[in-house]
Parts: structure tokens; sequence; C-alpha cells
């Protein structure tokens, strides 16, 4: 059936997405589980897909804690708070608005692993489906937890005054928890596309720099210390320094992670992030553990001893001594914090960019280019270098290439950075070759 990806179930409402299918993962999910949470992003076909996924729940005879519209990070730390066995989030994250979802969150706050969603597909394979009796189907009871969020959040800065003004682009989407928490920590908050609205009329969901320009100009052009962006649901957060640069999602990840970690630590990074990361961080004693692209591969890693943050460069990032699902309000109170110490556009300037490379090639069968890929590189490089967590990555010491095959798409991606331009390019070459070779 393959109906999961890394983020959950995503597409097209009506198609992937239909009421059918979120009473069926309601029923499914409520075979052995006794209480979950659940909550929405702004979409309307939310509110439809919500019903259905909460009568599977309670025809199954769990108990349903609705949260209505609720950041997908409150939904993760809400399984926690209330004894649930389990959350579902509504939502298509950063997808466009025809789009929608079911993401499903484990009690320590990690989105479901490649085990539980297996699990999960089976049962929609066999049907398999066990109906309360008359007299023992569950209950519903809504629970509002955006101030439970905030307190978190607050906690989560020492209750310190951030004396801070802040533009907060809420895309529309679900975050506007993240406005009440930093208003109660002191900051200044000017609001962008604030009122929810799953249409996003005010900017495309995902918080790219092209999406984000009115944030920028914004914080520029006025007395603001920095901008936040969101997504739909608000598990990503991205970041405008104060002089209205808008920070790469590398260059955030390298200053998370340095203040996160101590000498002699680990942070978890996708295998596709930045090698300025890895040299930043190793000026601190910090390592860098590499993991398949997807938050919750992050999140796994992050969960080991010794690993003190996890983050990816599209903006979702995991303190693990707090929650395992990104929390894009607690990211945004973080980087006031940090702003505070000290102004975010010193920070980025301290962290190393080099010159990287990406391309796209098409493939009639990605699954046997990518092995014989795969084949090619651990004949010609050294099995130290040589990384197939999430494709094929090779380290070359001064440079990387990247070749990965789209989740969603007949396409190959290849990716090749180094600290000089014409290494780069020359790398990227060699991952071109590498592929053409295979294809």
């Amino acid at each position: 059936m393959d109906l999961f990806g890394t983020s959950g179930i995503r597409g097209p409402v009506g198609e992937t997405v239909t009421a059918e299918l979120a009473l069926s993962v309601g029923r499914a999910l409520g075979v052995d589980r006794d209480r979950v949470v659940v909550g929405r992003d702004p979409r309307e076909s939310g509110e439809f897909l919500r019903s259905a996924l909460v009568a599977g729940l309670r025809e199954s005879g769990t108990d349903v804690i609705d949260l209505g519209v609720a950041a997908t990070p409150t939904v993760g730390r809400a399984v926690g708070w209330r004894d649930a066995d389990a959350g579902v989030s509504v939502t298509a994250s950063h997808n466009p608005p025809e789009d929608n979802g079911l993401k499903l969150w484990q009690p320590s706050g990690q989105a479901f692993d490649a085990a539980a969603r297996e699990e999960i597909e089976e049962r929609l394979r066999t049907g398999a489906f066990d109906p309360a009796d008359w007299d023992g189907t569950g209950d519903r009871e809504r629970w509002d937890a955006r101030d439970r969020h905030v307190a978190a959040l607050r906690d989560a800065v020492d209750g310190a005054a951030l004396d801070r003004r802040v533009v907060v682009d809420v895309g529309n989407g679900a975050g506007g928890v993240t406005v009440d928490a930093l208003q109660s920590v002191g900051c200044r908050v000017e609001t962008l596309n604030a009122q929810p609205d799953g249409a996003f009329p005010g900017r495309p969901s995902e918080p790219t720099p092209e999406h984000c320009e009115s944030l920028t100009t914004l914080v520029a052009e006025s007395d603001a210390d920095l901008g936040i962006a969101h997504d739909g649901d608000a598990d990503r957060m991205r970041a405008v320094a104060g002089d209205g640069t808008y920070l790469s999602g590398d260059v955030l990840l390298a200053i998370f992670a340095r203040a996160a970690a101590e000498a002699g630590e680990r942070v978890a990074v996708p295998v596709d992030t930045s090698l300025a990361v890895a040299d930043y961080l190793a000026e601190a004693d910090v390592d860098v553990e590499y993991t398949p692209v997807g938050d919750v591969y992050v999140a796994e890693a992050a969960s080991e001893p010794g690993v003190a943050f996890g983050g990816e460069p599209s903006g979702a990032w995991i303190w693990p001594d707090r929650t395992l699902c990104p929390d894009g309000p607690l990211a945004a109170c973080t980087v006031a914090r940090l702003d505070a110490e000290r102004p975010l556009a010193d920070r980025a300037a301290a962290v190393p960019t080099y010159p990287i490379r990406r391309d796209s090639v098409a493939v009639e069968d990605k699954g046997a280019v990518m092995d014989r890929v795969r084949e090619a590189v651990t004949d010609e490089y050294d099995a130290g270098s040589v990384r197939t967590l999430d494709g094929v990555r090779v380290d070359l010491g001064d440079a990387w290439f990247l070749l990965r095959a789209s989740g969603t798409q007949p396409l190959v991606r290849l990716t090749a950075e180094a600290r000089a331009a014409e290494r780069a390019d020359a790398v990227l070459s060699t991952a071109r070759g590498l592929l053409a070779d295979a294809r």
C-alpha cells in the first residue's frame, strides 16, 4: 500500500487523502490505543478529515482529545501532557492548500517510526478493525492546549525577559502560539498573515526566501530586531536577522547546534547538510551524526545519548530535552533568546558558507539506477567515505557529493559542495558521470 512517507500520509484531497482514508486510519490506530490526541491546521478540508478520523477512533472504543485548530508541535507535545497513546495532526504542513494529510505521533513527541507506520499500513491492507460495543464507544473531549504550550515555551527560555522587537509571519497557519509565547516573555510583536486561513492567501505555506520577501523587507526597513516565519502547521521555523538577511537553513542549523551542544557532544543532521555546519561545529569540538532526510530520522538520532540537538536545513528543529517533535514556536523563542544575547547577524557572520551545486536528472527506473550508483561508488571509493543512509553520499575531505532518488518524482537529485567554487563544479561533474554510467 505504501501510504506513508517520512512525513506521514500527504497528498491531494479527494485523491490520495479522503474522508474514507481518515476513517480507516482512525479505526486502524484505535485497535490497541485507549486515548489519542487530534488536532488540525486551518485547511478547510481538515474539518471533515478530522471528523472522519475521530469517528474511526471512537468507533474503535478510543477516547479522543480534540485540540481543534492547533500547531503540529502542540499536538505532538499534548500526547505526553494528556498521557495519551498517540497523536494525529491533520495537516499537509508546508504543502499547497489543495493537499492535506495525517501525521502520527508517539508519546515521546517523536513521529511514528518505520515499524509503527508499517503496523498501521498492515491493518489498512487487511482491514483489521475491532469495533466497540454500542455502549463502549470512545468519548470526545475538546481541549485548548495553547496555554500549556505557551507555558512550556516560556519555561524553555527560563522565563527570561527578552526585550526584542519581533515580526512574526504566521503564514495564515496554526502558529499563533508563537505570538503568545514571545509576548509572554516581553517581546514586542508585529504580525504578518496572522489570520488562520487554509487557502494561504498571504503567501504560499512554505517559508522560503521568495515567499518571505514581505517579512525581510519589513524587518530591514523597521526597527525590528528579527523576523520569524512559519509554515501552515508551524513545525517549521525560518528566521530573518535584524538587517533583513534571510538566514539559510544551514546557517541557522549551525547557530542552533553550536548554542545547544557542548564539547564532546553530537548533533543529528540529514545527509544533505552543508559541510560548513560540520566545520563550524568542529571548532567547538562538536561532531555531526548524519541521518536520512526526514525529521523522523533526525528525531530518532536525537534521542540517543550524547546527542544534544537535531535539525534539518528545511526548518525542522529538535531539542531532545524538550520534545522530539519539530517545534517551530520553540525555535522562535530560542532564536529570540539567542538574538538578545548576541545579534543574529553577528552569529551568522561567524558561520562559513561554501559554494553548493544542485541538479536533477529524469530517470525511468530510479530504484534500479540508484542500485547501480551504489555499486559503482562502493567499488570506486573507500568504505569510510561512503554513506548509503539515504541515497549515496561520498565525503572527499574538502568536498562531498550526494545522489538521492526523489521521493515523489522520477528523478535523481544531485548535490555537490566544496570549500572552493571550482572544486564544487568538478565534484558535481563527477556525480553526473556516475549517474550517466548507471542510467
